[in-house]
């Protein structure tokens, strides 16, 4: 049996930063949650930006995982929101780099197609999955639901399931 490795979602956002940390064996069919949650911001963007750096690189710290998978940014219609969202993102990275680890991006539609089937998941979805996933009790917050699929997602891929695995989770 292989070591556990610890992996943390980002789902960056400039008001919602979800975070989920999973430890996970082999094709993530073996994943555990270790926390999960949302940075939520508020005041000047400036402030907000500081809040996801300094609890990003409080959460490294706590928890050290040993990779990080986070949502790569796609372009929307209102420039100044992408910049806003690409802002927050960097600032969600920088936190992560205090611990030097190795990070993957993943688009928002190859998470969702990994989680749930389908691309086009609507956010519920993506809760009801990673709580059926990761045997949660009940399905996590939106932010965070999408930061844990997104460590799903890197577990997956970093070590991908066998037809064995996947009819042991469907069935």
């Amino acid at each position: 049996m292989s070591a556990p490795v610890r992996i943390l979602g980002i789902d960056p956002g400039s008001r919602r930063t979800g975070y989920g940390i999973i430890d996970t064996r082999g094709a993530g069919t073996e994943a555990k949650v270790v926390c999960a949650g949302t940075i939520v911001t508020q005041g000047e963007h400036s402030a907000r930006l500081r809040r996801i750096f300094s609890e990003m690189e409080e959460l490294i710290r706590q928890h050290r995982p040993a990779e990080v998978s986070i949502e790569r940014v796609f372009m929307h219609r209102n420039a100044d929101s992408a910049l806003k969202l690409g802002q927050a993102r960097a600032a969600a990275l920088c936190g992560t780099f205090v611990a030097d680890i190795p990070v993957f991006e993943y688009a928002a539609r190859y998470v969702k197609k990994a989680v749930v089937g389908r691309g086009n998941a609507d956010k519920a979805q993506v809760q009801l999955m990673v709580k059926i996933l990761l045997g949660l009790q009940k399905a996590p917050e939106s932010d965070a639901a999408d930061a844990l699929a997104l460590a799903l997602c890197h577990a997956y891929v970093r070590s991908p399931p066998s037809v064995a695995d996947l009819e042991a989770i469907h069935s």
